[in-house]
């Protein structure tokens, strides 16, 4: 058995090729305990945060999980968050992931973050529940997705809409053509992210900026950029997020790639309409079936209007509508075409954890309906008409769109090699 620990000092910082490959070459510990019917899995956080510790209390409401470790860079909440528990606190996330009492982590890190995080859980052994949006570039989905399967572990985004009856209603709606063939879908016009300078502050006690940073470039602390939803807040720039196209809309989006069928492929055109300079300005995507999205702000933030043959049906978080209502069945056991059915998303994720089934919200879902998020804000940063392959993961006849399919990172926080 390899500790995780010792792998990170002596192979994975050093960012050698050689020594990544001599690291990942075996899974790093033994397989997971078999579950008896009582057991609770032995739950990690990365990041409890804002989301990190709603995530928290939803698990801790179930009956088969329970806590064990907490990892964060921000060592006073690490240690508000874990007062008066027993839990085991990591300030380097990998020495959360080598103690073999961890079953199962939850990633709710800041973007840049996300995957890295995943990664090295699924080579840990270690199943996760990422916090959407699952990755901050399409590159990073392909690396993540291989390393699940090469790692055999479940990897449940937490895109929890699709576990929301309502939401999984209207989409049935949709692929059953209650209101006729979709002609058309209007989406949320989503906010692309954006950088700006911010003077340097003093780090607070407590955090590694530094680490937080991770493999982002080298900048000054500032509590509008440590801060999700501040002023801006990470969650809209550049280096950290990609804006509220993948923020909201990784909801939206993955909501309209349920409903039109497509979790395992993904638009074959996109473009953009308006203003080069504006982060909000219409784009478009176009299926392989011919079905036009039309990122246009006339669809509600966590879904899309379908407009149909003989009607229009709405999905959004937690909630349809069909108009008129007449076509609406009432019964969905009618429908020949039925989507998973999971009432809680984080129990649905335990229940894979057992069962060793696929989740609802599987990485390779997470992984496509993140990349037509991707493809939103790279339609309207090349500002010109794209053309994607969906099986090769590329951009067809375009090198500099495809420069964009990744970012650089900074050493030692790279990518291992699966």
């Amino acid at each position: 058995m390899k500790n995780l620990t010792s792998v990170k000092r002596r192979d994975f910082l050093k960012g050698g090729g050689a020594a990544s490959a001599v690291a990942i070459t075996a899974p790093l510990f033994v397989s997971s305990r078999v579950f008896g019917a009582n057991d609770k899995v032995n739950m990690g956080i990365i990041g409890p945060g804002r989301r990190g510790s709603q995530l928290m209390g939803d698990f801790s409401r179930l009956n088969d999980a329970q806590f064990v470790a907490i990892s964060d860079l921000n060592s006073d909440r690490m240690d508000r968050v874990a007062d008066g528990k027993t839990w085991k606190k990591c300030k380097d996330f990998r020495d959360l992931l080598a103690l073999k009492e961890v079953d199962a982590v939850i990633v709710a890190t800041p973007d840049h973050w996300h995957v890295l995080c995943a990664m090295y859980a699924c080579m840990a052994e270690k199943d996760v529940y990422v916090e959407k949006p699952m990755t901050l570039t399409i590159h990073e989905g392909r690396a993540l997705t291989n390393a699940a399967r090469k790692y055999k572990r479940v990897v449940q985004c937490g895109s929890q809409q699709r576990s929301s009856t309502r939401s999984r209603y209207g989409c049935e709606l949709v692929r059953n053509e209650a209101a006729g063939k979709v002609i058309e879908v209007h989406g949320y016009n989503y906010e692309s992210p954006w950088d700006q300078p911010l003077p340097t502050q003093p780090v607070p006690p407590g955090i590694d900026w530094d680490r937080w940073l991770g493999p982002t470039p080298l900048r000054g602390y500032h509590e509008d950029i440590y801060t999700p939803r501040a002023n801006p807040g990470w969650i809209s720039l550049v280096p950290y997020s990609g804006g509220e196209v993948t923020g909201w809309g990784a909801h939206g989006l993955d909501m309209i790639q349920w409903a039109l069928g497509t979790d395992d492929t993904g638009p074959v055109e996109i473009w953009s309409e308006g203003s080069f300079r504006t982060l909000n300005r219409p784009v478009h995507m176009k299926y392989a079936n011919g079905v036009v999205v039309k990122m246009d702000g006339q669809g509600p933030e966590g879904g899309a209007v379908f407009i149909c043959e003989k009607g229009k049906i709405l999905v959004d978080r937690d909630r349809y509508e069909i108009t008129p209502s007449s076509l609406d069945p009432g019964d969905e056991s009618k429908f020949a075409v039925k989507l998973e059915v999971s009432p809680n998303h984080q129990q649905n994720f335990l229940d894979c954890v057992k069962s060793r089934n696929k989740p609802i919200a599987d990485v390779e879902i997470g992984h496509r309906s993140s990349i037509a998020c991707h493809m939103i804000n790279l339609a309207r940063w090349t500002n010109r008409k794209l053309q994607w392959d969906p099986v090769k993961e590329t951009f067809i006849g375009d090198d500099d769109a495809n420069t964009y399919l990744d970012r650089p990172r900074r050493k030692p926080w790279e990518l291992p090699t699966i």
